[in-house]
């Protein structure tokens, strides 16, 4: 296929599991390739440090089995956030789930160590491998918010074949963590030459700003603070001409 049209769901994820699932449905729009929600969409993080092992599900559980639904009932793909129980019960994988055309799971590599936080005392991470899927004809590779500081990671998934970098996220809101996830989301269209469209949680807590980015940088959608579905449509002919215009992917030494 030629396009890809995409929609990011800023919508805040609650403290109560069920009710996070019961909105999957409900929130996903119609008329879509993929659906991206943001980063531990099944459960919040709580309180900085809280232990979330106890909302840990296995693949094919409550959550799993909500996201293929609405993933078959709008006839399209979905990416979302969950807790995964993994090898060490106390400390679960913060994992991405793609559900609808294609099937994955991404295991979040880079923990959250940074601006006082210690995702790794209260989860395990991922293996390195980078996850890419086909959807819609689109090579899409899947990163997970702090990630995103990591350019290596999307390198490899680029090398990997990726198109589009899928990033959602629950960007921790304060000072300049607006303009460095904007930069960052840029950074990593412009230096790959790919789509990254990138999926956030909105304020208070966190920084919103869901944004779509072309492989030149351009900003084709960005969501304001608040709970906001954010469209774009991606365009392959963007992107063959990106990579003439820029053939830095090409020009590589190292």
């Amino acid at each position: 296929m030629d396009t890809l049209r995409i929609a990011l769901v800023q919508e805040a994820s609650g403290l109560e599991p069920a009710d996070n699932r019961a909105r999957v449905a409900d929130l996903t729009p119609d008329g879509t390739d993929l659906v991206v929600f943001p980063e531990a969409f099944a459960r919040d993080f709580g309180e900085a440090g809280s232990d979330v092992s106890a909302y840990a599900e296995e693949p094919g559980g409550p959550f799993d089995a909500e996201v293929t639904r609405a993933a078959s009932g709008h006839v399209t793909t979905v990416v979302a956030g969950m807790f995964e129980a993994g090898p060490d019960p106390e400390r679960p994988f913060n994992t991405l789930l793609l559900r609808g055309a294609a099937e994955a799971a991404y295991r979040k590599i880079h923990l959250y160590d940074s601006f006082g936080y210690r995702e790794s005392d209260r989860l395990t991470a991922g293996p390195t491998e980078p996850v890419v899927v086909q959807v819609a004809g689109f090579a899409v590779g899947l990163m997970t918010c702090y990630d995103l500081r990591f350019p290596e990671l999307a390198r490899a998934l680029v090398d990997a074949g990726a198109e589009v970098l899928v990033v959602p996220a629950a960007w921790v809101a304060g000072p300049r963590k607006v303009d460095h996830w904007r930069t960052l989301v840029r950074a990593r269209a412009i230096e790959n030459t790919v789509f990254v469209a990138a999926a956030g949680q909105p304020a208070p807590r966190y920084a919103g700003h869901s944004l779509v980015v072309d492989p030149l940088g351009d900003v084709l959608a960005e969501a304001g603070d608040g709970p906001e579905v954010l469209t774009a449509t991606l365009d392959r002919a963007v992107l063959d001409e990106a990579r003439r215009t820029n053939p830095s992917l090409a020009n590589r030494r190292l």
